[in-house]
C-alpha cells in the first residue's frame, strides 16, 4: 500500500509526539514547570484579592460559612541568582483601611542548607518583626497574612528536593494531563509538614492544574486548584488560586486583578526599608504602577 503524503505526515507527528511524550521524565517535567512558575515571579508586580472563610460542602459545593475576610494587596517579586531559583517577594496590605500598611518580606532560597526568611511589618506598631524560619514538627511555615497560603507553599526552585514519579496520564478539566507524585528528599523532609505532594500537571501548558498535600501520617492536608489561566509574554499565569485546608475547614482564595511583568525593581526595594519607609514604597510603587 502506498502511503499518500498527508497520512505519511500524520504518521511521522504522531511518531514524533510519542518519541517526545517518551523522553520527558517526571524530573524534566517538573523542572518545565518550575521554570516557568519562576519567570511569571521574576520582577512581577500585581495587585491581588485575597479572601479567607472556613467552609463546608453542602450538595457537593465549597460553601464558605461565614463573610470572608478580604484584603487588597499589593506585591513585587523577583528571581535572583544564576538560574534564578532564588526569590524576594514583598506584599503590603492596602485594604481594609485598620490593616492598610502591614507588610510581609520574604526571601527564599535554592540553597537547601538555608531556610526561607520572612519579616513583618506591623504598621500600627512601628516594628518589624522576624519570623520564624523554616517548617517540620517543630514550627509551622510562615503564613501570608493569616490565610491559608504559606510561604512553603508558594515556594519554587526546589526541585532538587524531591523525588518524582508519573502515576497516570489522561484527563482532568478538559485538560490532557500527568499525575506527578513529589516525594521529599532526607533533606527536604526535615523542613517540610508533608510527606508527598501529587500534582497534576497539564501537558500542553506545562502547568500545575492542581496540588494535593498530604501530611506526615499519609492523610490530605491542602488541596490547591489553579484557575483563569492566562498567556502572558510567552508565560502562562494563572489569576485565581484557591488553597483549601482540609483538616481545619479553611480555605483562601487569591484573585489577580492586576499584573505587570519584566518591570524595572530597583535591588534595594526588596529590603525592610520598604516596609518601614512609607514615602519611599510609594515613590518606587507609583512609578511602578505605570506599567499596569
Amino acid at each position: 500500500m502506498q502511503l499518500t503524503p498527508i497520512l505519511l505526515l500524520v504518521m511521522v507527528f504522531s511518531f514524533s509526539l510519542v518519541q517526545a511524550n517518551e523522553t520527558l521524565s517526571a524530573r524534566s517535567i517538573m523542572d518545565k514547570v518550575d521554570a516557568q512558575q519562576r519567570e511569571a515571579a521574576d520582577a512581577t508586580l500585581s495587585k491581588s484579592r485575597l479572601s479567607s472563610c472556613s467552609f463546608v460542602i453542602k450538595n457537593r459545593k465549597v460553601v464558605c460559612t461565614e463573610a470572608p475576610r478580604v484584603k487588597l494587596m499589593e506585591s513585587v517579586s523577583r528571581q535572583l541568582g544564576p538560574d534564578k531559583k532564588d526569590n524576594q517577594t514583598i506584599s503590603i496590605i492596602l485594604e481594609p483601611a485598620s490593616e492598610r500598611g502591614i507588610g510581609m518580606l520574604t526571601y527564599s532560597y535554592d540553597d537547601a542548607q538555608k531556610d526561607t526568611e520572612s519579616w513583618l511589618y506591623l504598621s500600627a506598631l512601628g516594628k518589624v518583626k522576624r519570623m520564624a524560619s523554616g517548617s517540620g514538627e517543630d514550627q509551622e511555615p510562615v503564613s501570608l497574612f493569616g490565610s491559608e497560603f504559606t510561604t512553603e507553599d508558594m515556594e519554587s526552585g526546589k526541585t532538587d528536593e524531591y523525588d518524582y514519579k508519573i502515576l497516570q496520564e489522561g484527563p482532568y478539566s478538559g485538560n490532557q494531563v500527568w499525575v506527578i507524585e513529589a516525594t521529599p528528599k532526607p533533606i527536604r523532609l526535615k523542613k517540610t509538614n508533608y510527606s508527598r505532594l501529587l500534582i497534576w500537571v497539564d501537558q500542553t501548558r506545562l502547568l500545575a492544574l492542581k496540588v494535593q498535600a498530604y501530611d506526615k501520617r499519609g492523610a490530605l492536608h491542602k488541596r490547591t486548584v489553579f484557575k483563569q489561566f492566562e498567556k502572558i509574554e510567552e508565560t502562562w499565569i494563572s489569576r485565581d488560586l484557591t488553597v483549601y485546608n482540609l483538616k481545619i475547614k479553611r480555605l483562601s482564595k487569591m484573585k489577580t486583578e492586576k499584573l505587570a511583568m519584566n518591570i524595572d525593581v530597583e535591588n534595594s526595594f526588596l529590603t525592610q526599608r520598604s516596609l518601614t519607609d512609607f514615602a519611599y514604597r510609594e515613590k518606587t510603587l507609583a512609578a511602578l504602577r505605570k506599567f499596569f
